[in-house]
């Protein structure tokens, strides 16, 4: 199968950790990566973000990036793409119009409002993956949201348009239900892990005598790591590492990290606060492994990749009770769920957890169990690709069915018929 995936912002080939970089970055790298090694012709479209990036770059057998020449050839703020998508969907129908693909899959929204433009020119059915929605953020983040004012018309309408959703979690897809998509539209495929490079055997980054909690992530707010420095005051003698964001050296000028290492000086853990910044993903497995609990207390989530690559690597993880965590996340026996932005609450339960090495072992080994039977690419790979055949059967049931002739006594009925499927998709 001739496979096009669109990720307008996060590509396969990008570091991790920074403002728009993470989750989606992985997602579609091992997605293109597992169906590449598959058999199937997988090309991802990411925008061009350098004069002197290769227009194709082969970065898996049977899958490439290609760089799509859409606004300056520089970083953009996530935000401020939606200017260039209209550039970014002539590019993409030009291509398509001299190679059509079997299926496009778009990751986040912008992506599909192209990916959309794009295929309806060259009739291709499109299958559509969020990774986060519009409509949740706004909840959670409210005058902070910084999105685009049209993003959440603008997702809807994708929703409704696009032959399938494939959502990441149950809470998705409670969401897209409210707006009215479908149910035969929306499927559920998380997200992978690696569980040749994530596993419970292989080194452990270097540490110290303290017990070591671990916030493995982006860098921005919602994402929680305040709550866990608030929370240390009430877990004694604990360190906790913070990864994520700009390279080491340049988080004296990073916004988010200044902020919280003023909160935690503060309030008195500075000393027990480490920030490491950006780890590559060859270093992370290592220091997962270093750390007695994984925290993740995001305010919302749409998935959650580091927990599942925490608990592949047999660390216990404490994460909040939201979104995709209910799914891959097992209370009291891969971990502990807890409210978000709570300090007090997290306190509590990473104190007794702490304590508890019996419980702690029993987590990490459930965890691992956990990861190893759900969430592994070679299964997730599948499972998308049993999503894209179901698309592509329904528009080949389609089409026979606008061909096939009705007998000459039901010519009358069928003519003033109403089609069963609008165009434009499901």
């Amino acid at each position: 199968m001739k496979i096009a995936m669109v990720s307008e912002h996060a590509s396969p080939l990008a570091a991790l950790g920074g403002a728009d970089g993470g989750g989606q970055n992985v997602h579609v790298a091992e997605l293109a990566r597992v169906l590449g090694a598959d058999g199937h012709d997988v090309t991802v479209y990411t925008r061009r973000t350098d004069p002197h990036q290769p227009e194709t770059v082969e970065f898996a057998p049977g899958a490439r990036v290609r760089h799509v020449p859409a606004g300056p050839a520089r970083e953009i703020a996530k935000d401020d793409l939606v200017h260039h998508m209209p550039e970014f969907a002539a590019w993409l129908a030009a291509e398509w119009a001299g190679e059509r693909p079997d299926i496009v899959h778009a990751h986040f929204w912008m992506s599909g409002t192209a990916a959309l433009e794009a295929a309806e020119r060259v009739d291709v059915p499109v299958v559509q993956t969020f990774h986060a929605l519009g409509t949740v953020k706004r909840r959670f983040q409210g005058a902070r949201d910084t999105s685009p004012s049209g993003r959440v018309e603008a997702e809807k309408s994708v929703a409704r348009r696009v032959d399938m959703v494939i959502a990441t979690s149950s809470a998705e897809v409670r969401e897209l239900r409210s707006w009215g998509v479908a149910p035969v539209a929306l499927s559920v495929v998380p997200c992978g892990v690696d569980l040749d490079r994530f596993t419970p055997e292989g080194p452990a980054a270097p540490r110290g005598e303290r017990p070591r909690l671990l916030s493995l992530g982006r860098l921005v707010e919602r994402k929680g790591v305040e709550t866990i420095v608030r929370a240390l005051p009430g877990v004694p003698d604990a360190e906790l590492v913070i990864a994520g964001g700009p390279a080491e050296d340049e988080l004296h000028t990073d916004a988010e990290a200044m902020r919280l290492r003023a909160i935690a000086e503060k309030i008195g853990v500075a000393e027990r606060v480490r920030f490491i910044g950006r780890v590559s993903r060859e270093d992370v497995p290592a220091l997962l492994r270093s750390a007695d609990v994984s925290v993740n207390v995001p305010w919302y989530e749409p998935f959650g990749i580091a927990p599942v690559e925490a608990m592949a690597c047999g660390v216990p993880v404490v994460a909040s009770r939201v979104g995709g965590h209910l799914d891959t996340m097992i209370h009291d026996v891969t971990g502990l769920l807890v409210p978000p932005r709570d300090p007090a609450v997290l306190a509590r339960r990473l104190r007794r957890l702490l304590a508890d090495p019996v419980r702690m072992e029993s987590y990490g080994i459930a965890g691992a169990d956990r990861a190893a039977a759900r969430y592994s690419w070679p299964l997730i790979g599948s499972q998308t690709l049993e999503r894209y055949e179901e698309v592509l059967r329904r528009r080949s049931g389609e089409r026979t069915a606008v061909v096939v002739r009705p007998r000459t006594e039901d010519a009358g009925r069928a003519a003033c018929a109403t089609p069963a499927i609008p165009s434009g998709g499901i």
